[in-house]
């Protein structure tokens, strides 16, 4: 997925999100999506690229930095407990279809649950009569 369309599909889901507000603590160029006033993703610009910070679970982390050049340590965050996503182009590497050299490509699927989770993991930490959701069951595909 390109940069662009990486930002702008997380920022149409996270919108759908109940109880979601955008916020711009660090200035106008950084926008952070809060869910009942604690922060689960912030859009930006990194060296030019358009980038994601999303909070994850550690271990999880820890194998998507390890099978995907487009995830990395969170930028300016907790590198244990969140993660910046950021797309890359077809690049010079032929049709943009090959795998790049740290393993696959992101795809809107994996887009998708990343920031499920990071909204989830945020909702969970709140006590349970602030929560807009129930976090456990929140968002997650039938298995049938």
């Amino acid at each position: 997925m390109d940069p662009e369309t990486v930002l702008r599909s997380a920022h149409d889901q996270a919108m759908q999100y109940p109880s979601v507000e955008l916020d711009h603590p660090f200035g106008p160029d950084n926008t952070v999506y809060k869910v009942r006033g604690k922060m689960f993703m912030m859009a930006y610009e990194l060296r030019g690229i358009p980038s994601l910070n999303l909070k994850i679970d550690p271990l999880d982390g820890e194998v998507l930095r390890d099978a995907y050049a487009e995830i990395s340590p969170g930028y300016h965050m907790n590198k244990k407990h969140w993660i910046t996503v950021a797309g890359v182009g077809d690049g010079a590497s032929g049709d943009g279809d090959e795998p790049d050299a740290a393993g696959d490509r992101l795809d809107a699927d994996l887009l998708h649950d990343l920031v499920l989770e990071s909204y989830c993991l945020v909702v969970a930490k709140m006590p349970k009569k602030d929560r807009p959701v129930d976090p456990d069951i929140f968002g997650r595909r039938g298995d049938d």
